[in-house]
């Protein structure tokens, strides 16, 4: 309509919330799709004004600039959820447990009897000092020696990618990444400036890649793969870490999800014990709860030391009642991962049953640990199909976004943190929207670009 002249200069547009009332479909679509229109020149976004199609404009009014915010989905239908659609795009405990609780309580009571006379400001920018005790000696039973000074507490590891980003990355840097993988580091590093080197799972020849790409950083999720549920082996797993200290790259080696355990299920040591590059990610929103925004980061002090600062100029400190409730529910971690571990593992076979009942026709490996699994829909895109999903009141990840290879296209994530009422309503729903869904007259198929 632009281009024929239907809407003319100045004209204004749809609000990305009407329009995607219009359409049915999610408000990440009509974001995305405003930006392409924003990128060919068609449109203008001011902040104040709205959208509207190009043309003379104010130059009081500045454009929003694209990187200040976030058009992925996995943010978006956190930050404008779809009313009454079951949640199977973001991926965490849905409700704080009853460990949590009486730990603030614990902590709380503990705080009623101190000193009021003694100064603590509850500044701590590295960290409460109990809570980074409690994580340094979580890895030392997991046999990698760490002092607390090792260790900086973060607003859940999202926070903690985007700390090493600013200090690691400059524009322009190039990051090796799995293809695919977590959506949220790919967002930090795009709004970094970083240009994204897809590879294999595992990042094998990790310095040779390093060294062809020039590459600044590499991120990697060893353990529970997010999205696919895999597992590094403890032999390739040392050759990655190995290779980044031959490389001189710096390695994120990312393990949120290392909690989330089957029984029975064997998980290897953290890659950090072969190296000294490697930059060890966790964190206690996987497996306690979302809203518990406690994360970490493992490195040497000279690192540590360098992302304090960085922090402190953004955030002078979490919270220190959440922190002290993470020291308590860390030293009693062994347990609630067990307990976790066989609730996850029921869930998983439910959703695998349900599926396989359900959508014969969708592949999928089962997973040994986490919180997803990686589907393959037999045609089609994950994109179109997502909008059909929404349209029978399903949230689900369309795989093109968790893939900078350009691959992914026809793979959705699913999660099985929901209960196994929820699992069961939502494949139903997915069946439906699946008996009605007609894919787009070109369907995009996957094509993986991956580096060598």
């Amino acid at each position: 309509m632009i281009d024929d002249g239907e809407l003319g200069p100045g004209e204004p547009l749809p609000t990305d919330r009407a329009l995607a009332a219009a359409l049915a479909v999610g408000r990440s679509t009509v974001v995305a799709a405003y930006e392409m229109l924003r990128a060919d020149g068609r449109i203008v976004r001011r902040q104040g004004s709205g959208t509207q199609v190009a043309g003379e404009r104010p130059p009081d009014r500045p454009l929003i600039i694209p990187d200040a915010e976030t058009s992925a989905p996995i943010f978006l239908q956190q930050i404008e959820p779809t009313a009454g659609a079951i949640p199977l795009a973001c991926a965490a405990p849905t409700r704080p447990p009853q460990a949590l609780l009486d730990a603030q309580r614990t902590v709380l009571d503990r705080l009623q009897g101190t000193d009021p006379d003694a100064v603590d400001f509850g500044y701590f920018p590295a960290g409460h000092p109990l809570l980074r005790e409690a994580v340094a000696d979580h890895y030392r039973r997991a046999g990698l020696p760490t002092a607390p000074e090792e260790i900086l507490i973060t607003n859940g590891s999202q926070q903690a990618i985007s700390l090493i980003t600013r200090l690691l990355i400059t524009p322009g840097d190039r990051v090796l990444v799995e293809a695919p993988t977590y959506p949220g580091a790919l967002e930090v590093f795009r709004a970094g400036g970083a240009e994204l080197v897809p590879l294999p799972l595992g990042l094998p020849h990790f310095d040779k890649s390093a060294e062809r790409h020039s590459a600044a950083l590499g991120y990697v999720v060893s353990i529970f793969h997010n999205p696919t549920g895999s597992v590094l082996g403890s032999l390739p797993g040392e050759r990655l870490a190995r290779s980044a200290d031959r490389s001189g790259t710096w390695l994120i080696d990312d393990r949120s999800l290392s909690e989330l355990v089957f029984p029975g299920v064997e998980v290897p040591r953290p890659l950090a014990l072969h190296a000294d590059r490697v930059i060890t990610l966790g964190s206690l929103s996987k497996i306690i709860w979302g809203g518990l925004r406690v994360g970490w980061i493992r490195a040497s002090r000279t690192l540590i030391n360098r992302l304090v600062r960085v922090r402190a100029v953004h955030d002078i400190g979490g919270s220190p009642l959440t922190q002290l409730a993470a020291a308590e529910l860390i030293d009693d971690l062994a347990r609630h991962r067990d307990e976790i571990g066989r609730q996850l593992s029921a869930k998983h076979d439910h959703l695998c049953e349900q599926l396989s009942r359900r959508l014969p026709a969708w592949r999928f490996t089962r997973a040994a640990g986490g919180q997803s699994l990686w589907v393959r829909i037999p045609y089609g895109d994950g994109d179109s199909f997502a909008q059909e999903a929404m349209r029978h009141g399903v949230a689900v990840l369309a795989g093109s976004g968790l893939d900078a290879s350009g691959g992914g296209t026809q793979h959705l994530r699913l999660h099985f943190q929901l209960s196994t009422d929820l699992l069961t309503d939502a494949v139903a729903r997915l069946a439906e929207a699946w008996q009605v869904y007609r894919p787009p007259a070109e369907p995009l198929v996957d094509r993986p670009k991956l580096a060598v």
